[in-house]
């Protein structure tokens, strides 16, 4: 009998209670028994969800306090020397995370082309590996205890060593595979001791274009792996298998697991060689977005699968797990009827999963009402006049110059005419520490507590404090704070047409940082300035530049939840001219330096480079859309980071901003390197304080990354600046750190006047 079956279930819990207990646990307010008790709280809740939604096989292990890789690294015992005098478990596996007073954090990147990080496993040459946590066991019975038997997640062995970064040059992590393989196999054969009758592998770089090495790799691992370990099903997700599919197929598994959402034509292909005694997962509901279902359409799928390999090797699944969606639609009483009835939250995709699977069962009928809704919406979406608006569609058809004025080169000489900055300019990416007062006064105001007026004045005499501390440090260059913002894509978002909102749709960005993206439902427009005011009014406080400060159309597009009845492109080119729109108004009000950040620019790149091409082609035209129209003497600044920027070097200098500024302290400087080796033409801030860790850099620590940066780069291209926004960091750690970071400055400043630096 075909079966339902989910991939992974959101930690964050319903009302954000992961959150809440991890960071009253950070803040030393709660114990570390209670944040294991609220874990425990959750991972009982949403299995019993799942079992009450009708799901046959429910995952266990897809529960962490921060990030299911660094679980699998500190599964393996990988754990970085400089952490390793902490005992604690508890207390090294969030030190390996975010950092100690003497020990920067490891590495962040992104996951795939989502929007979620994951921490970077740290690999060099004869590293040992042991089973040294039993979490994976531990959860496993938990359920089991609640009459739960489960299927136990891990991240495959091959995919870890690709995600990890070796720490000396020329080291290749897959080496280590071999001294690996066998913690697998000890917790694999632990398992199935236990009772697991199968286990979720996810290896999802068979979506990825593998190299020989990494193909061996797998074939090495899973014949190691399969004879000692239950059923193994095979899971990769994101994108199609493609030449990976003869691979696949003829690893020694039990089941595999395909995308069919991101990737529907792989079907076909894959059931021609399917071998006949492999069970087929098919991923038919959308785990990254958050559109219900055309269950009818996903169930002529279902139905072309079943016809091959029949009911017993069927499995009906989400395309991913579902990490990357809201947890519970029923929470959003604000949305009108209308849009509500398009939409469908992990728990309602549970719901779909169930009728599908009775559908393909028993026939569409067994499961009409879900059926019958799905159909409306989809009729519903399709016909609403609110979706499509002709006179933005004209205008994305019409002609736009994509160059600048002049040449970086010329440009840069009226930009240093007018701002007159000395070498080594300091500033910072954007926000300010968002204080428990503004949060406060925001909710207040949004819930009709306090005047516009009242809370206007507060704004105003938060902005006004930020800027006289950044003028006492010493800063350069200064920002307005961003108080008057909830988030950097949410803000712009709520002042645009085609946006819509909900309270509770919160996903995981990275351990207790959760976001709240906004729901593209329609064309995009700007109906009037977003940040004028607010900019206008810093800009008046003080004689030294201000940035204004704007969130980029890839960035919008990506970190939003984007309707899928049109190309993202076009999508995107609507928010471009949206923000094109913002920055003029900018530049009309005096404002000579504009920040129009990108950080998901590499984010949003295809995960196979045949579609690179395409891709880069229409993300970078939609940056020169934005900053094409403005005057030599405005200097256009872009913020990236947290991603691998070798590969697509030669696009981001096409985007042609006079300066970007990018994430550099956690990497060490490595993700500089893709600057140097290219040869970067323009100016670059490259991040020496690590804002995501607590811990406050020193001057020594940030003089010594800087002088790294400037083996490679002009003294007179380099700019200072922390590595991202310092919204979630506290004024005292502000203040401190960006006291350092203007030290830094003016002491290399001092070196370059006596000619001891290039």
């Amino acid at each position: 009998m075909t079966k339902s079956a989910n991939l992974g279930f959101p930690r964050i819990g319903a009302h954000r209670e992961l959150k809440k207990a991890l960071e009253a646990y950070w803040k030393g307010e709660t114990t570390a028994a209670a944040l294991l008790a609220t874990g425990t709280e959750l991972r009982a809740r949403h299995w019993q969800l799942q079992q009450q939604a009708g799901i046959d096989i429910i995952p266990s292990n897809d529960f962490s306090f921060y990030d299911h890789v660094l679980d699998t690294t500190a599964m393996l015992g990988a754990i970085p020397p400089r952490f390793a005098g902490i005992e604690d478990p508890l207390a090294r596996y969030f030190a390996m995370a975010r950092g100690t007073a003497d020990a920067p954090a490891m590495e962040m990147t992104k996951w795939f082309d989502t929007n979620y990080h994951y921490i970077v496993p740290e690999l060099h040459e004869g590293q040992n590996f042991r089973l040294s946590t039993s979490k994976v066991l531990d959860e496993y019975r938990e359920a089991k205890a609640l009459g739960i038997d489960t299927r136990p997640v891990l991240v495959g062995p091959v995919t870890w060593l690709s995600l990890g970064k070796a720490k000396q040059d020329g080291f290749d992590p897959l080496t280590l595979l071999d001294a690996v393989l066998p913690v697998y196999a000890e917790l694999l054969a632990a398992l199935k001791a236990e009772g697991a009758g199968w286990v979720q592998i996810d290896e999802p770089i068979l979506a990825l274009d593998l190299t020989e090495a990494q193909r061996a790799a797998l074939r090495q691992a899973y014949h190691a792996l399969h004879a000692s370990a239950p059923s193994i099903m095979l899971t990769t997700y994101f994108g199609a298998l493609l030449d990976n599919t003869a691979l696949a197929v003829d690893l020694p598994v039990a089941g595999l697991h395909v995308d069919l959402v991101r990737a529907p034509e792989q079907l076909v292909p894959l059931l021609k060689v399917l071998p006949a005694d492999k069970v087929l997962s098919i991923g038919l509901i959308d785990g990254r977005n958050i559109w219900r279902a055309d269950l009818d359409r996903q169930l002529a799928l279902a139905t072309r699968a079943w016809d091959s390999v029949g009911p017993d090797r069927l499995v009906i699944a989400p395309s991913c797990s579902l990490l990357h969606s809201p947890v519970d639609l029923d929470g959003e009483t604000e949305l009108d009827d209308e849009l509500r009835s398009w939409l469908a939250f992990a728990r309602q995709k549970l719901s779909e999963i169930a009728a599908l699977t009775l559908g393909i069962q028993r026939g569409r009928g067994a499961a009409r009402d879900a059926f019958d809704a799905s159909a409306a919406a989809i009729r519903s979406h399709r016909q609403s006049p609110r979706i499509h608006q002709p006179e933005v569609k004209a205008r994305t058809r019409t002609s736009i110059d994509l160059n600048r004025g002049n040449a970086f080169p010329t440009r840069r000489t009226a930009q240093r005419q007018r701002f007159n900055l000395p070498a080594f300019p300091t500033t910072t990416i954007g926000s300010f520490p968002q204080t428990a007062a503004i949060r406060e006064q925001r909710a207040a105001f949004k819930k009709a507590r306090i005047a516009e007026a009242d809370y206007e004045t507060f704004l105003e005499a938060e902005t006004e404090k930020a800027i006289r501390i950044q003028e006492r440090i010493g800063l350069d260059v200064l920002v307005h704070g961003e108080f008057e913002r909830n988030d950097m894509v949410e803000y712009f978002g709520e002042q645009l047409d085609g946006f819509a909102f909900t309270r509770n749709g919160w996903v995981q960005s990275y351990g207790s940082r959760f976001v709240k993206p906004p729901v593209i439902y329609g064309d995009v427009s700007r109906p009037a300035p977003m940040t004028v005011r607010w900019s206008a009014y810093a800009a008046s406080l003080t004689d030294r530049p201000m940035k204004g400060m704007l969130t980029g159309p890839v960035t919008i597009l990506q970190w939003s939840f984007v309707r899928v009845d049109q190309p993202r492109a076009e999508t995107c080119r609507q928010i471009a001219l949206a923000i094109r729109d913002e920055v003029l108004d900018l530049e009309a009000a005096g404002i000579g330096m504009i920040q129009i950040d990108e950080p998901a620019l590499r984010e949003g790149l295809p995960l196979r480079r045949r579609d690179w091409e395409a891709y880069l082609r229409w993300a970078v035209d939609c940056f020169r859309i934005t900053a094409s129209g403005v005057a030599d003497q405005t200097q256009i600044h872009t913020h990236m980071c947290y991603a691998e920027f070798n590969d697509i070097m030669p696009a981001i200098a096409e985007m042609d901003a006079d300066v970007i500024s990018i994430e550099t302290s956690r990497s060490d400087m490595e993700l500089l390197r893709a600057f140097l080796d290219f040869r970067y033409p323009n100016e670059i801030g490259p991040g020496v304080w690590d804002i995501h860790s607590p811990r406050v850099p020193g001057q020594d620590e940030m003089e010594l990354l800087l002088r790294k940066a400037a083996e490679g780069i002009a003294a007179d291209q380099l700019w200072v600046n922390p590595d991202c926004g310092l919204k979630t960091r506290g004024w005292p750690e502000v203040e401190s750190a960006l006291t350092n970071l203007v030290a830094t400055a003016r002491s290399l400043r001092g070196e370059k006047s006596g000619q001891n630096l290039q």
